[in-house]
């Protein structure tokens, strides 16, 4: 197993799919944004409680002594390769142009810099998290 199938990194990269989708999605937005009857989209959020339920086998804490306290620990079975992009949606808006366009061009500008600064992050701590067991497992 490389370091870069471990059930992090994977859900990092989907994340990383995911966002490069959203921009390409809302790049057709703000491409279209003078096309009559054209309507806005964008893509269904990544549901990341059950990308780390799918992550594996889940460990169950287990009470030892009767002064613990009890957690259930339930997981939604999904598999991680249903969070791995995601469905493009309709936005719907109250702002539709006489033509029947709803692109509202500074929304959508407002969604790709939050799409950008979220990649950046994300494939900032992949890096990061990367640099950080090569270093704990004394390869880098």
């Amino acid at each position: 197993m490389s370091l870069g199938d471990l059930p992090i990194f994977t859900m990092m990269k989907q994340r990383l799919h995911w966002l490069t989708e959203r921009q390409e999605v809302l790049a057709q937005n703000v491409a279209n944004a003078n096309t009559p009857g054209y309507e806005a989209k964008d893509l269904k959020e990544l549901d990341f409680g059950a990308m780390v339920s799918a992550s594996g086998s889940m460990l169950a804490p287990v009470a030892t002594s009767p002064g613990h306290i009890g957690s259930p620990v339930t997981g939604a079975g999904f598999g991680l390769g249903q969070a791995r992009g995601g469905q493009i949606q309709k936005s719907p808006d109250f702002e539709t142009s006489p033509t029947g366009n709803s692109v509202v061009l500074e929304d959508e500008m407002v969604k790709v810099a939050q799409t950008q600064m979220d990649y950046e992050t994300v494939s900032t701590l992949y890096s990061k998290s990367l640099g950080l067991v090569r270093m704990a497992l004394g390869s880098a």
